[in-house]
């Protein structure tokens, strides 16, 4: 600790031998840096106050139904942005900061002051911004913050418009895009129901379930064959019975009688008729006339086709005639249809063997053919959500739009207009001059601190014999006589003297700058 002390006593002794020095350097330190700071230009400060009101009653009126941005977020990060080089070269000419600059390099610098003498600050929540300039006269600050408040408010309602077209033209490109994916995907799926028409599904059935349809249709389709086979027999018998019946007994009269069920059908309605006609009118009106004339044709013909059939008959004795008895016709009618009926019924059956076939083939390949719809019915589900989905996105777009050019969303006040500073805010002297008081006197010590190392004096032994590493002979002290003493004297009150004039003068100016900016 003793050693310690000893340095620092050391260099402080070393220091004080170039007192007067270090007085020199912290008077031309602090006459430079007072200087500086009087020659250093008056700034002035123009600011203006905006308020920006994102209160509209057309947001929780509009919720749902059109896109409504975050305006209080593109306010803050606009004036967190709005200060940068396009920006600031057009408010340099809209305030006709631009007219002094002719070369690249004073465009360059004007920038970069305009830049780093603009600033926005905001309140936080309050949505209230403070726009201020400081320039080199009040004018000129006065024009640039009336400028920048001008692009600051164009700016807000500019970049609303901008970003509602540029994403309308993008979902616009989304929506042609998709449009053709979705029509790509209909296209395939047809293709696909248009080859695979038999795996339709019909009434909600799968495969599966058509397939035990069939099954069902068939079964029920031979057991109608079946019947109808029976019902066939059944008639073919009965015919068989009657034919052998009418082949045993003869007919009364000697001869076989013989039926026109067809002429007999249409003169049976005309007889009716002419006696109701009858009823009515005379025998010489002219329906009576034609009814008795179509009566006697239709019996002459009648009378033709029995002699006809009974020359049938003669000349094939032993071959009965159905013609001849009603009962045998009628069963050879139920006979024929019989069989028709069993015909039209072994064709379904034919058919339905040939469905429920054709349906065993279909449901071994039905797994593939059903994953490959699903699939497609994935894509096209998947292309027409998202289409749909992009076209009501376009419309709510389109409802912004249409809402913003009716109604601003964001509504600029001007609190505090812009106004200039008639008295310079930087730099501050008061402030500065004190600095420039520390800075000469710790130029100055730092100077005699410097001079004590570069030029060392020893003081005591103890220094000298620890610098030299050499054996010390002996010590010659200094007796200092009165003229000595009062030298030192003199010395040192000249010194304090330096230091206390510096101080003293540093301290008017101060209180001179402080009264001349309080007038």
């Amino acid at each position: 600790m003793q050693d310690l002390i000893d340095q620092i006593t050391t260099f402080l002794r070393g220091m004080w031998k170039y007192r007067r020095l270090g007085v020199l350097v912290a008077w031309l330190v602090a006459a430079a840096t007072a200087t500086v700071i009087f020659m250093m230009p008056d700034r002035y400060e123009a600011s203006a106050r905006v308020y920006v009101d994102t209160q509209s009653i057309l947001r929780p009126l509009m919720s749902g139904l059109a896109v409504q941005p975050n305006i209080e977020q593109q306010v803050t990060m606009l004036s967190r942005t709005l200060i940068s080089r396009p920006t600031v070269e057009k408010l340099i000419r809209m305030a006709d900061l631009d007219l002094g600059a002719k070369t690249k390099e004073q465009q360059e610098e004007l920038i970069t002051q305009v830049t780093q003498s603009l600033a926005i600050r905001s309140t936080g929540r309050d949505n209230l911004y403070t726009l201020s300039y400081r320039g080199e006269s009040p004018d000129k600050a006065l024009r640039v913050v009336q400028s920048l408040m001008t692009i600051f408010v164009e700016s807000s309602l500019g970049d609303s418009k901008t970003d509602s077209d540029a994403a309308r033209r993008f979902i616009e490109d989304q929506i042609k895009n998709y449009e053709a994916r979705l029509t790509e995907a209909e296209t395939r799926l047809k293709d696909f129901r248009l080859r695979n028409l038999d795996l339709q599904t019909q009434g909600g059935m799968d495969m599966a379930g058509r397939m035990t349809e069939i099954v069902n249709t068939l079964n029920q389709a031979k057991l109608e064959l079946r019947e109808a086979e029976s019902a066939r027999e059944a008639a073919r018998r009965q015919l068989d019975q009657a034919r052998a019946a009418q082949r045993a007994t003869p007919a009364a009269g000697g001869g076989p009688s013989f039926a026109t069920p067809e002429l007999d059908a249409r003169i049976d309605p005309l007889k009716r008729n002419l006696d109701s006609l009858l009823q009515r009118f005379t025998e010489q009106h002219p329906d009576v006339v034609n009814t008795r004339r179509l009566i006697k044709e239709l019996e002459e013909q009648k009378r033709k086709e029995v002699a006809e059939l009974q020359r049938a008959a003669a000349a094939n004795p032993g071959q009965p005639s159905m013609e001849s008895n009603p009962a045998l016709f009628e069963l050879s009618r139920i006979n024929s249809a019989a069989e028709v009926q069993v015909a039209s019924l072994r064709a379904r059956v034919a058919e339905f063997e040939s469905r429920a076939t054709r349906a065993r083939e279909l449901m071994r390949a039905a797994p593939q053919i059903e994953a490959e719809q699903a699939q497609l019915n994935r894509d096209y589900e998947i292309n027409r959500k998202n289409y749909e989905d992009l076209v009501a996105r376009r419309e709510s777009i389109t409802m912004s739009g249409e809402l913003e050019s009716a109604s601003s969303l964001a509504d600029f006040r001007v609190i505090d207009p812009p106004r200039a500073e008639p008295k310079p805010v930087a730099p501050n002297r008061i402030l500065l001059m004190p600095l420039a008081l520390l800075a000469a006197l710790a130029a100055g010590l730092g100077f005699t601190f410097l001079m004590s190392q570069v030029r060392p004096v020893f003081f005591d032994a103890n220094s000298l014999r620890s610098a030299t590493d050499m054996p010390l002979l002996g010590v010659v002290t200094l007796v200092k006589h009165d003229a000595l003493r009062q030298r030192e004297r003199r010395s040192l009150m000249r010194f304090a003297a330096s230091v206390l004039a510096l101080v003293v003068v540093f301290v008017i100016g101060i209180a001179v700058m402080s009264y001349r900016a309080g007038l």
